[in-house]
């Protein structure tokens, strides 16, 4: 995932904030918080990691199906890659 260097403090800096949301969900579930305002953090959470999903999936398109220079061996390798996680993660 090299391509991804260009783009790696944007995307640490998601992957810490989706943190911090997942420990204000442990802090709210310790703390016997309303089942409601936990809801919402998890709907945060769950959006921050479709939007990280999103970015991810971005740059692979660019990089391993749609970028110049790749032979369709490549282009069809970076399709199957991604046919296989988005099959996954719609699960």
């Amino acid at each position: 995932m090299s391509h991804t260097i260009r783009e790696k403090q944007k995307l640490i800096n998601r992957v810490r904030r989706i943190r911090g949301q997942m420990e204000a969900v442990e802090r709210m579930l310790i703390d016997e918080k309303d089942c409601a305002e936990v809801m919402q953090v998890l709907a945060g959470v769950r959006g921050a990691v479709n939007g990280l999903m999103g970015e991810v999936i971005e740059d692979h398109v660019l990089m391993h199906v749609a970028a110049e220079g790749l032979s369709q061996k490549e282009r069809n390798e970076g399709a199957a890659e991604l046919i296989d996680v988005l099959r996954a993660y719609l699960k």
